[in-house]
């Protein structure tokens, strides 16, 4: 799954939720999690993408990219 980023910040800081905040919800280390927000990583595997939505309070399909076949 490519990862949207962009979205997953903005809603972390629509949330007033640090990095380190989402890192002890989700038990990723924050290094991870900035490279996920910036869109540094092209392929993220769904359990990591389920726990950050589920921190986030958010559907998953709202911090993915869509992909066209």
């Amino acid at each position: 799954m490519k990862p949207n980023g962009v979205m997953i910040r903005g809603v972390r800081h629509g949330r007033k939720m640090s990095l380190r905040e989402l890192e002890a919800q989700t038990g990723l280390n924050r290094g991870y999690l900035s490279r996920l927000e910036n869109e540094q990583l092209e392929d993220v595997g769904s359990e990591q993408v389920r726990r950050v939505a589920a921190a986030l309070r958010v559907p998953e399909s709202l911090i993915v990219e869509e992909t066209t076949p």
